[in-house]
């Protein structure tokens, strides 16, 4: 699953890669890849098979759940979407409380108690994903996981979830990408070893 998600991501442009002409990211980061999941949304077919692969995950995963839970924004189609495949209630988590009317965080219909598995476009350090599991916890829900599209693998990620006790499920990864990207001759050799030293240290990268 991992290589068919990665090859999907390539074909339709979602994940870009750019050695020679690095992205800019909102942390500052120099970066010669850029993911942009929403792009999937535009594309029927590649939207179904990736709201399919959330439900087989979950299905085998988390068969107790009670609730998928979208993260805004970037996660809550693709929470509506997996909820839809399994037949479950859909809610979705704000990055902070709103600061007007019911002043929620976590939007749509749930009792304290039940069981949510998160659901997240993409990964890189894991500090809002977090910070999200932390929202629906404070909510009174019990978090038993959380699956995404596509995460970079960085160390940081690793260490942040293991600290927090969440166990995180992805569809595709940063390894199965270059992989993937090598073989369908996306990217040469020497681009292919400068992602590798990108990944090794992101916030040194280019600098």
């Amino acid at each position: 699953m991992q290589k068919e998600i990665a090859k999907t991501l390539l074909r339709i442009k979602a994940v870009k890669l750019s050695p020679e002409a690095p992205f800019t990211w909102a942390s500052g980061w120099n970066s010669p890849i850029y993911c942009d999941n929403r792009t999937i949304l535009s594309y029927p077919t590649e939207r179904k098979l990736i709201g399919k692969s959330f439900a087989r995950v979950i299905h085998e995963k988390y068969p107790q759940v009670d609730l998928v839970a979208g993260v805004a924004t970037g996660a809550i189609a693709w929470g509506v979407l997996a909820a839809m495949e399994l037949d479950k209630p859909a809610i979705y988590v704000r990055s902070q409380a709103k600061g007007h009317g019911l002043t929620n965080q976590v939007e749509g219909h749930y009792v304290k108690g039940q069981k949510v598995v998160v659901i997240e476009d993409l990964i890189s350090t894991g500090g809002s994903s977090l910070a999200a599991v932390e929202a629906l916890q404070n909510a009174g829900l019990e978090v038993v996981g959380m699956v995404a599209i596509f995460t970079y693998g960085f160390p940081k990620a690793e260490q942040n979830f293991k600290e927090a006790n969440i166990c995180l499920n992805t569809l595709s990864n940063y390894n199965a990408l270059i992989d993937e990207a090598a073989k369908e001759n996306y990217i040469t050799d020497k681009q292919i070893q400068t992602l590798k030293e990108w990944r090794e240290a992101p916030d040194k990268w280019g600098k």
